[in-house]
């Protein structure tokens, strides 16, 4: 566990203590309150409450509360416990997942004092505001009841005269305006807020204010997730899919008074289960040559009841199962659950070969670990499942970075 001031860094399923560490301790209760308010209104999914601190799951990303930034990495095994490496591999995935736009993890400033996932996203969403200021923001129509000193579009007759008995010269119309100030930018306009409200103290602050100056004054909303239903799809809206994305993220993730106070909180949490199966399907596509390579395909097993293998292969050999998971399984062995799973899976797809794909520090496999499943005991072969653990890291220039070449490795076993 790395600490700072103002910023920690834990790993999965570490646990966080407040009054631990004496007075001058970055964790504090007013955090630790807040944070259980968050996970109550996340259905209890981030942490488990534990006395006087909290246990943290399988979720990894960035939490920002009152000032204190909490990033969370992912993390296989007891021994590597470098957090520069493991922030680079989250960033990593989340860039080939596309859930992150950035070339390289180098090209993210990662090695900037302090910088965390957020500071990333921040910086990705003022980038992308900077480039929409710099083609020339759109002007759009919308529909406007106002006082006006000319008389346009319909006259809302009871509203003209409550409001119009002294004033004369002025009508009470409903009419379309054309100009910047609409919807779109509306929510642009309560991201960089927000940013301004979380970036105070660090290097994009500055950055922030800056775009915000260049930007056009427009109303204040609180928008939610309706809101983002409502902003139309055109043409020329079409360059601003990647600043309306990261806004969403970051104004559904923001929560300005969790708890009983008023500690501003933005939460970007990733499940690493959900992110691992992604990658790995990501690069198995990358590599596929002749291959098809399919993710989220699901049958029905009983009454409505669906099945969805993670991932499923398909060659001029056959259709091969993988279902991936983030542990270590090193010392121990697959649930039943599992494998009967993977029993169905190959009876439900006509599979000969089905995996279980486990990230590990090194890669070793071979034919002879697809083992066949006997469950009549009569000796026939009734397919087959094997355990399959793959090194995610590579050493590169005396460093370890993630494997890009994992997709080639993993087809070839099969």
């Amino acid at each position: 566990m790395i600490k700072s001031n103002s910023t920690i860094q834990v790993f999965e399923h570490d646990s966080l203590h407040y009054g631990r560490d004496g007075e001058n301790v970055s964790f504090k209760e007013n955090h630790f309150n807040a944070l259980v308010k968050l996970n109550e209104l996340h259905d209890n999914r981030y942490f488990t409450v534990i006395h006087k601190g909290l246990k943290f799951k399988h979720y990894v990303g960035v939490i920002q509360v009152d000032g204190l930034t909490i990033e969370i990495l992912p993390k296989i095994d007891n021994n590597n416990e470098d957090v520069n490496v493991w922030q680079s591999a989250l960033i990593e995935m989340l860039r080939v997942t596309k859930k992150l736009k950035v070339q390289k993890v180098g090209e993210a400033n990662i090695h900037k004092q302090n910088i965390h996932l957020l500071d990333i996203y921040f910086e990705w969403f003022l980038n992308e505001v900077q480039s929409l200021l710099r083609q020339g923001l759109i002007k759009q129509y919308y529909r406007e009841t106002s006082n006006v000193k000319a008389l346009k579009g319909k006259l809302e007759f009871a509203g003209h005269i409550s409001k119009n008995l002294v004033h004369k010269e002025r009508f009470y119309t409903t009419h379309q305006v054309y100009e910047k100030d609409h919807l779109v930018h509306q929510v642009l306009a309560q991201a960089l807020h927000i940013i301004q409200q979380c970036s105070k103290g660090n290097y994009l602050y500055n950055k922030c204010k800056k775009v915000q100056l260049d930007f056009p004054e427009v109303k204040v909303i609180k928008a939610n997730a309706a809101t983002f239903t409502k902003i139309p799809k055109s043409r020329k809206t079409a360059p601003y899919e990647t600043a309306l994305a990261i806004a969403r993220l970051i104004i559904l993730n923001y929560a300005p008074s969790v708890s009983s106070g008023s500690e501003r909180m933005l939460a970007l949490l990733f499940d690493m289960n959900s992110l691992w199966e992604e990658y790995v399907l990501v690069r198995l596509q990358m590599a596929a040559e002749n291959v098809n390579i399919y993710g989220q395909q699901s049958k029905v097993l009983w009454n409505g009841i669906t099945i969805r293998p993670d991932i499923v292969i398909e060659n001029r050999s056959g259709m091969f199962i993988i279902d991936t998971k983030w542990k270590n399984i090193e010392h121990s062995k697959p649930s039943t659950n599992d494998l009967r799973q993977m029993y169905v899976y190959n009876e439900y797809w006509g599979a000969d070969k089905a995996m279980l794909l486990y990230p590990s520090n090194t890669t070793s496999f071979s034919e002879e670990e697809f083992i066949s499943f006997n469950p009549l005991n009569d000796g026939q072969e009734h397919h087959k499942c094997a355990l399959g653990k793959i090194s995610i890291f590579k050493s590169e220039d005396d460093q370890l970075i993630l494997d890009d070449k994992i997709g080639e490795k993993i087809l070839d076993w099969f």
